[in-house]
């Protein structure tokens, strides 16, 4: 079968390859996948995986042969694949914990642009009430963004939405953002909840608006740069803020279910930015690394 694997050349960080078909244990079940969702950082942090390997994590598709103990779901059911290793392939063979089933009336290319667009951000912001609350989404034209903003407004919360530049703006107030702002320094609010993806300077610029006893939870780093404190900045009175990390690889088909369940009920929209076919991985990667893509870029397979 056809696969996108990891690519450490110049020519990568993907590549088409013939690969064996998978061969599930008695509980996995095998899927064949009709989409695949890029995310940036599988792409740019390529090098973290061995070169060859099937790469991908998120996908949508069929369920063609239940899990043979029974468990999962059953035959010719709708499934998105979220955090599930070797997902950009023809067919995967995946755990039912990393399933969820797609209800009717949800396309299977919204599907799977959920994953780690959407449970990441899902995981964060259910860990405390929000309502009424005033939360900072970094990096919001992104596919964590677009979800996270909606997110947090859905729990009641007043959303402000980073992004880099104006061109990147559009549609966040639609999905709920009650502002959207291209520098902190545009605002004088102090944050209860950061989510920040983007990492850098950005962080320490964050901490300097976050409230007291607020926190400011690390998701992603797309900016690649370091992040200095000025000397003091960490020292301060009053209730404890504090800045957390994020590395949940749990399975993700709570979540999943969760999510698709919003989707189908209209309260959640699937950001895709960039819809194609994957034989285009090329194009649709280059775009996703110059910022071109507002949300999730998702692929075809044909």
């Amino acid at each position: 079968m056809r696969a996108l694997v990891v690519d450490h050349s110049e020519a990568g960080p993907v590549r088409f390859a013939d690969v064996d078909e998978p061969v599930p244990s008695a509980d996995e079940a095998l899927v064949e996948v009709r989409h695949i969702g890029l995310n940036f950082g599988e792409l740019n942090y390529v090098d973290q995986w061995p070169a060859g390997a099937v790469h991908g994590h998120d996908a949508a598709g069929v369920v063609v042969r239940a899990a043979s103990d029974g468990s999962g779901p059953p035959e010719g059911t709708r499934v998105a694949v979220g955090m599930a290793p070797h997902a950009w392939a023809e067919r995967v063979a995946v755990s039912p914990a990393s399933l969820g089933t797609v209800p009717d009336g949800v396309d299977l290319a919204d599907a799977a642009a959920l994953g780690i667009a959407g449970v990441t951000p899902f995981r964060v912001l259910r860990k405390r009430s929000l309502l009424a609350r005033n939360v900072l989404i970094t990096g919001a034209s992104g596919g964590v963004g677009h979800f996270a903003v909606q997110l947090a407004a859905l729990a009641g919360a007043r959303v402000t939405a980073l992004v880099g530049s104006p061109d990147r703006a559009a549609g966040l107030r639609e999905l709920g953002a009650a502002r959207v702002l291209t520098d902190l320094a545009e605002t004088g609010d102090r944050f209860d909840l950061v989510l920040d993806t983007v990492g850098g300077p950005l962080v320490a610029q964050a901490w300097s608006s976050l409230a007291e006893g607020g926190t400011i939870h690390l998701v992603g780093y797309s900016s690649g740069q370091e992040t200095t404190f000025p000397s003091g900045a960490l020292f301060g009175f009053g209730e404890p803020r504090s800045i957390a990390t994020y590395g949940d690889m749990t399975p993700t088909g709570g979540e999943l279910t969760d999510l698709l369940g919003l989707l189908a009920a209209g309260r959640l929209s699937a950001p895709v930015g960039l819809r194609g076919d994957w034989r285009d991985v090329g194009d649709a990667v280059e775009a996703l690394f110059a910022r071109k893509v507002h949300g999730k870029a998702v692929l075809d397979v044909a």
